[in-house]
């Protein structure tokens, strides 16, 4: 009887050990299953990672190929490349170096690299300041727009677009002493600049495998041929882009002139670049204000808007 005690202990003893190196295989086998899913893990993330960052490079390069704002539109999803387009009222502007070609011939491949790419970089930087989007470089032509992906109304485009040439203009001048100097150039250096607005067809163009995005029509060709026929170091607007910023702007009595392409004849507006001394400007600051007036340049509504804001806040501190 006492044998067969023992006998069951023991089978009960084996089946406990039994169950117990199951039980330890099982975790070992559990175990190796989560360090193998754990490196699989970590294999995927560095692969991603790896992949984010090859994408992130290759979104840097392809920014220098596009207009900031188009890439962001882009790579945000708010863009698709797809052929498509819109109809928007844009300010179109357009630019070159007059002579450029003559100049180009006084100097070495390498030195007229260096000097368009400076150029075309220096002038970059200002239409991105003012929120213009870059169309295209056409040698040393720039052509910009106002008004698409981005715009802040008509008016505010054309004065943001007339603010930028301004700032091309006088970049330009200085520009042009350098490179006189450096370059040993026979020829000063100056750029045309033409402006119309108006409204354009706006988008993607091209076929499936490549696209453009770019702005088509009537109003894209006149800034084109106000461009041409401005004097050098001028700025040429149409009688649209007139009509939204004259009273921020001096401009010279129109002229009406033949453009090719256009049956009727266009009136056209050079602005004028003012020199601005201390005499122009008046200046009056106090607690809680400060307005300065360049009086060549302030219009006369712009006064009259003034005084008659003054005039109702003096009336509610009185009520």
């Amino acid at each position: 009887m006492q044998d067969n005690n023992e006998t069951e202990e023991i089978k009960q003893l084996k089946r406990e050990i039994a169950k117990l190196r199951l039980e330890g295989n099982l975790r070992k086998s559990l175990s190796n299953q989560l360090t193998i899913q754990k490196k699989i893990a970590d294999d995927a993330k560095a692969e991603a990672l790896t992949k984010s960052e090859e994408v992130a490079k290759i979104s840097n390069q392809l920014a220098k190929y596009l207009s900031p704002q188009i890439h962001e539109q882009i790579f945000s999803g708010k863009q698709s490349a797809e052929v498509k387009s819109n109809r928007k009222k844009l300010t179109v502007f357009f630019s070159d170096i007059v002579n450029f070609t003559d100049i180009s011939d006084e100097l070495e491949s390498e030195e007229m690299t260096n000097l368009l790419n400076f150029y075309l970089n220096e002038m970059s930087q200002i239409a991105l300041k003012f929120g213009g989007t870059i169309d295209k470089f056409i040698g040393d032509a720039l052509m910009i727009f106002f008004g698409d992906p981005e715009s802040k109304g008509p008016q505010e485009d054309a004065k943001q677009c007339i603010q930028m040439a301004l700032e091309m203009q006088d970049l330009m001048t200085q520009l042009s002493d350098y490179w006189s100097k450096n370059y040993s150039l026979k020829k000063e250096l100056k750029i045309r600049i033409g402006i119309n607005t108006g409204f354009c067809t706006v988008g993607n163009f091209g076929s499936l495998d490549r696209i453009d995005y770019t702005a088509i029509g009537s109003t894209v060709n006149l800034a084109s041929r106000l461009e041409s026929m401005s004097d050098p170091g001028s700025i040429l607007v149409s009688e649209d882009t007139f009509a939204l910023v004259n009273n921020f702007f001096s401009f010279e009595n129109p002229k009406e002139v033949k453009v090719k392409g256009f049956l009727r004849s266009i009136k056209c507006y050079k602005l004028q670049k003012e020199d601005t001394s201390k005499e122009d400007i008046f200046s009056i600051s106090g607690k809680g204000f400060q307005i300065s007036i360049n009086k060549k340049l302030i219009h006369k509504s712009i006064i009259s808007d003034l005084k008659n804001k003054l005039d109702n806040l003096i009336n509610e501190d009185n009520d």
